[in-house]
C-alpha cells in the first residue's frame, strides 16, 4: 500500500484541493442521477458500486489519501477507476490510464455569448447527443448544475457543464472555450474557473493556468 506524500507534496495550491473537491462532487451528483450515490470522508469520495462509463470509482481529496483509503471503499475489480488528484497514489494491480493537469482561471468578465442553458429533456438528450455520450447524461443534473449549449443554425455543435463551484468540464465543439466562460460570467458572477484536461493549451489560450498534475488508474 502506499505511504504518505513527501512533505514537498503533502500542502498543494488551494486550487487544486477546489478542483478536487468539486470534481468529486460533479462525480458523486453524476452518480445520484443513476441511483448509485457515493461517499465523502476527510480524504476521498469512494462508490462502492461501478460507476457510469467514463466516470472513476473514486477521487482523492488530499494528497495524504492512501492506496487503502481507496481500495477498501470499492470494487477494487477489473474495471475499476480511480482518480489520483494528486498524482501521489500507488496503485497495485491498476495501470496509469492517464495524466492530465487542473488548471484554474481567475473570474472572468462579462462578454457577450449566444449560447444559452439546456432547461428540459429533449434539449438535454440533443446536447447529448452532440456530445457523444449515450443515456448517461439525466435531467436530475439539471437541478444542481448548467449545462450550456451552442447551436450552428438550429443543429447544437458545441457545449460544456458549468457547475455553482466554477467547474468546467465536457467542453467540446468549435468556439466552446470562449463561450464557455462567457456563461459561466453569466451564470456564476465573480466565481473563479477550475477543472482539469489532459491537453490543457484550448484552455491556456482563454486565460487558463495549470495548477498541478493528477492521474486516473485503471485495474484491467
Amino acid at each position: 500500500m502506499a505511504g504518505r506524500p513527501p512533505d514537498d507534496e503533502a500542502h498543494p495550491p488551494y486550487e487544486v484541493i477546489a478542483a478536487a473537491r468539486d470534481n468529486a462532487m460533479w462525480c458523486d451528483l453524476m452518480c445520484r442521477t443513476h441511483g448509485i450515490p457515493g461517499t465523502f470522508t476527510e480524504h476521498a469520495w469512494t462508490n462502492p458500486v461501478r460507476t457510469p462509463p467514463l466516470y472513476p470509482d473514486a477521487v482523492t481529496l488530499t494528497p495524504q489519501a492512501s492506496a487503502r483509503d481507496i481500495l477498501e471503499n470499492i470494487d477494487p475489480g477489473p474495471g475499476a477507476s480511480v482518480k489520483d488528484s494528486f498524482a501521489t497514489l500507488d496503485l497495485p494491480g491498476f495501470d496509469v490510464l492517464f495524466e492530465a493537469q487542473w488548471i484554474h482561471r481567475p473570474a472572468p468578465g462579462p462578454t457577450p455569448t449566444t449560447w444559452e442553458v439546456v432547461e428540459d429533456a429533449a434539449t438535454l438528450r440533443e446536447w447529448e447527443q452532440a456530445h457523444g455520450a449515450r443515456n448517461l447524461f439525466r435531467e436530475a443534473l439539471l437541478e444542481e448544475s448548467k449545462i450550456v449549449f451552442g447551436r450552428t443554425g438550429r443543429t447544437i455543435t458545441s457545449g460544456a457543464v458549468i457547475t455553482p463551484a466554477g467547474g468546467i468540464s465536457n467542453v467540446f465543439g468549435p468556439q466552446a472555450w470562449p463561450n464557455t466562460i462567457a456563461m459561466a460570467a453569466r451564470l456564476y458572477p465573480g466565481r473563479d474557473l477550475l477543472g482539469y484536461e489532459s491537453d490543457p493549451n484550448p484552455a491556456m489560450e482563454h486565460g487558463f493556468t495549470t495548477t498541478g498534475r493528477l492521474r486516473v488508474w485503471l485495474k484491467p
